[in-house]
């Protein structure tokens, strides 16, 4: 354990600021009580849901419980309390914030500690701001007693913490430019996400105008069992040979895009049952109706589960990119979800897929199509790659911010 000599100097204090055990600025500690029971009636009481990871309570919705008046006497939230959520995940466990007040009562589970500041010594607003910043940096994952399910930091290891701590007057000036700031990065979190959520809707909005318009609702009209068939030679992959080759199902297909977000032989997967074989210029489909909008054209040989259909096109007929992209628009996605609904597995059968009557315009129309849509996805990947980034040095802003507080450094 150092000494508090040695983390001043490791953390550079201000001369003005002091380096103090929790539990000697801590006035009470109290842990919440545990009720299974509801009531209408009830007392709001907070529980493990109502405090987020950026360290604000949240209650657009809660519980209430029966509790008697002496324990609403003892339990009660009182606007300047910090709740510590002491037991959770062990990701999670440390989770705080500082209660500001509400219309109603609240009280507290037993997932939580209440924190009673020496109001004279130290600030309800920067010990929660404090208690985050050591939750980012994993302390109480540290700390933690951990069973399965659940991890808890008890009172003694949590008041026995050391923190730095500045006088009365710069802890509240410190906390007035955080919240500032946070408020700020809030506002841009929240816009970069909005931003990020209409990047991920640009594939779907370019499909339906590929697919779904007037143009289109005029091409003529084919059965796909008249222009495509089944590939579905079924191989051993524990035989070297189909072993050794890419291995392809439904969980590493991005949703929508036709993505392959990770490839690994059948033999590094460890796949032993049967698997289907496909070639260069197959369409993989995944036939369960939870990835309905799961597919893919491949340009290698290769073998895929059994809850997808290798599709072969007549090419001189239907391009199977073109194929690819009609598979995944919203017209063939609402027929797939229909039709696998009344079959007794939730899937799309042979007959089914065979039935659809699809729009099929003249190859070269569909290889422009084909050109247009590679364009527009390629430019949406790279949107989204610039805005995820974006959002990803947002969302680590406060925790430098955070950092920069507890050392002087606003």
């Amino acid at each position: 354990m150092k000494s508090d000599a040695s983390l001043r100097q490791q953390i550079q204090l201000p001369n003005a600021w002091q380096l103090v055990k929790l539990r000697d600025v801590i006035e009470e500690a109290l842990p919440g009580f545990a009720e299974g029971k509801r009531d209408a009636e009830g007392i709001i009481q907070l529980r493990m849901n109502n405090v987020n990871t950026r360290g604000y309570l949240i209650l657009s919705e809660y519980i209430r419980v029966p509790v008697a008046q002496n324990s609403v006497m003892k339990y009660q939230l009182l606007p300047g309390d910090v709740v510590f959520n002491n037991t959770n995940s062990t990701e999670l466990v440390g989770k705080s914030a500082v209660f500001t007040g509400y219309s109603e009562t609240i009280v507290y589970s037993n997932h939580f500690t209440r924190l009673r500041t020496r109001n004279k010594q130290l600030y309800p607003n920067f010990l929660a701001a404090w208690l985050l910043h050591q939750w980012q940096n994993k302390v109480f994952q540290n700390l933690c007693n951990r069973w399965i399910g659940q991890s808890a930091v008890k009172n003694d290891k949590l008041l026995e913490l050391t923190m730095p701590l500045p006088p009365l007057d710069e802890q509240k000036r410190i906390v007035s430019g955080l919240n500032e700031q946070m408020v700020a990065i809030e506002k841009a979190r929240l816009a970069a996400e909005a931003q990020l959520t209409a990047s991920n809707a640009l594939p779907d909005s370019y499909l339906r105008a590929a697919f779904d318009s007037s143009s289109a609702r005029a091409w003529p009209k084919c059965r796909l069992g008249d222009i495509c068939e089944v590939v579905a030679k079924q191989v051993d992959p524990r035989v070297h040979e189909y072993g050794q080759l890419p291995h392809v199902n439904g969980e590493n297909i991005e949703s929508g895009t036709g993505r392959i977000t990770y490839l690994k032989t059948a033999i590094e997967l460890g796949m032993i049952s049967g698997k289907y074989l496909f070639e260069p210029g197959d369409v993989l489909y995944s036939k369960l109706r939870p990835y309905l909008r799961k597919v893919t054209i491949v340009d290698y040989r290769g073998v895929c589960s059994a809850d997808m259909y290798p599709i072969r096109f007549d090419r001189t007929i239907m391009e199977p990119q073109f194929a690819a992209w009609m598979l995944i628009s919203d017209s063939f996605t609402k027929y797939a979800d229909e039709q696998s609904r009344r079959a007794r597995m939730p899937k799309l059968n042979r007959d089914q897929l065979f039935s659809y009557k699809a729009s099929v315009p003249p190859l070269d129309e569909q290889r422009e199509i084909i050109s247009r849509l590679d364009k527009l996805f390629s430019a949406s990947k790279k949107l989204n790659e610039l805005l995820s980034a974006e959002l990803v040095t947002i969302t680590i802003l406060p925790a430098v911010l955070l950092g920069r507080a507890f050392t002087g450094g606003i």
